[in-house]
């Protein structure tokens, strides 16, 4: 019997599941989770597709995309908008 990893970026098929998964991600996760999320999401929608939109080479969007990362914001802001994602602020109840 063959397991296949497990790729979260197969899930992600639509603008609902993208934004429910980074959502999430960004209420929960540390700082590396994120970069990693925001990497699946590119892979997801196709990492040619991203670097065209962010004019950033493919190469250079998996290095910075990667676990352990610690890509410049304005490449985080480039991808986000490149996936069609945008950052919003609420404030926090208590």
């Amino acid at each position: 019997m063959e397991i296949s990893k497990f790729d979260i970026a197969d899930y992600l098929d639509n603008n609902e599941m993208i934004a429910e998964y980074l959502n999430v991600v960004l209420e929960e996760g540390n700082d590396s989770e994120i970069v990693v999320a925001i990497g699946n999401i590119a892979k997801a929608i196709g990492m040619t597709k991203i670097a065209e939109a962010t004019g950033m080479s493919r190469p250079s969007l998996y290095k910075a995309l990667s676990e352990g990362a610690k890509p410049q914001f304005s490449t985080i802001m480039k991808v986000l908008k490149a996936v069609g994602g945008q950052i919003r602020v609420n404030p926090i109840t208590a």
